[in-house]
């Protein structure tokens, strides 16, 4: 009986979880992965057009090429390349005959644009960093934490009960006291509990997600409608007619008042505009799926660690509408999942539950370690079949 009792002992010193050394939880993971996604996507990828413009500039030289007159010299050539550039206007007329102007500035604007939806897309992130992660981060220290002493502190009971019942002599009373305890709820730890069901009536984490979230569909509209509105109406022109009397030709009679000009950089434009359209399009459904994760109770975790005698937040039915902060840090509890080290040892013994629930009447991590440490066996029949009656 002895060999019994310590190979008990041993397993229950090995199921119990080690104290954390050094910096606790280093890796914290403050941003939902597809949060992250969304984050390089939309800032990313607008910084790497720029790159892809200023490339182009750089190898291909002048963004449009002037189709001067033959008696040109190269320095009026280059001064008239860079009068249509600056100015960037097309000069038409109209069927009454009438003059009119038209100005291809998105050309031109193209790169600060870019630079500007960068910008505008890092807003959000910027806002959840300093809103709402110094307030996660300590919330989620506390939970990981407190959820893994919960689990200790369910091993070290087990432990207090197999040393109190080798020094019992008569085991109906280690019996009698047990489920006297149990009914009497001695073995609950309600304070995170408590703190959980306290986060469902905050609304502050929850707040700042939906506004993250509605700022970069608020921001991909308006992207849309720039890109609709202004490339959209320059897109397919190539070609410009550019007046050139100004400056050191306004007294020249000799050359003509428009000369045709091609942007070079055409192709660049539409592919920086086409791929933008895409890129973002594709990022909406992402961040709609996003905010609909809202709408829904993530259980699992919650179900495990139902386990805990401390933990029976959904038995009591206390998960209401999911729209509130403990909906918000469920989602990081999943994306920490690593950190959580008893929710590894917790979901083997909810697989071993479901195999044994039809032999013994277990219904908390208790229950399941006085059964795996040897004290089930020896509980008194009358106990046995007193408990079997409550729970067909």
């Amino acid at each position: 009986m002895s060999l019994a009792h310590t190979a008990a002992e041993y397993m229950l010193s090995d199921a119990l979880l080690p104290d954390r050394k050094g910096p606790r939880l280093k890796g914290l993971r403050l941003e939902l992965p597809l949060d992250r996604m969304v984050k390089f996507v939309a800032v990313g990828f607008p910084l790497l057009l720029v790159s892809l413009a200023f490339a182009q500039e750089f190898s291909s030289g002048s963004p449009i090429s002037c189709f001067c007159p033959s008696n040109f010299s190269i320095r009026q050539a280059a001064y008239v390349d860079s009068s249509c550039w600056d100015s960037l206007v097309h000069h038409e007329q109209d069927e009454s005959g009438q003059s009119k102007t038209k100005s291809l500035w998105p050309h031109k604007a193209l790169p600060y644009s870019l630079l500007a939806l960068a910008v505008a897309m890092y807003l959000p992130v910027l806002l959840w960093q300093y809103a709402a992660v110094p307030a996660l981060s300590s919330d989620l220290l506390f939970i990981i934490s407190e959820l893994d002493k919960s689990y200790n502190r369910a091993i070290r009971l087990v432990q207090h009960m197999l040393k109190i019942r080798q020094e019992s002599s008569d085991p109906d009373v280690f019996w009698d006291e047990l489920e006297k305890a149990r009914k009497e709820r001695y073995f609950e730890f309600p304070l995170l509990e408590r703190y959980l069901a306290c986060k469902q009536r905050s609304h502050s984490l929850v707040a700042t997600y939906l506004l993250r979230n509605s700022l970069l569909l608020l921001f991909t509209s308006a992207t849309y409608l720039y890109l609709g509105h202004f490339h959209l109406d320059v897109f397919f022109q190539e070609e410009f007619s550019c007046s050139i009397k100004t400056g050191l030709l306004h007294d020249e009679t000799h050359i003509p008042d428009l000369i045709t000009c091609r942007l070079t950089s055409l192709s660049v434009f539409q592919i920086v505009s086409l791929a933008s359209v895409a890129i973002y399009t594709l990022l909406v459904p992402v961040i709609l799926y996003n905010l609909t994760r809202l709408c829904r109770w993530d259980k699992r975790l919650l179900s495990i660690y139902e386990m805990l005698p401390a933990f029976d937040l959904l038995s009591r039915k206390m998960l209401g509408c999911p729209i509130n902060d403990l909906n918000v840090i469920l989602l990081f509890l999943r994306a920490n999942i690593s950190e959580l080290i008893s929710f590894s040892w917790l979901s083997v013994l909810c697989e071993l539950k479901d195999t044994a629930t039809q032999k013994h009447n277990i219904d908390t991590m208790v229950d399941f370690m006085t059964l795996l440490a040897g004290l089930e066996p020896s509980k008194p029949k009358h106990l046995t079949h007193g408990m079997c009656d409550e729970n067909p």
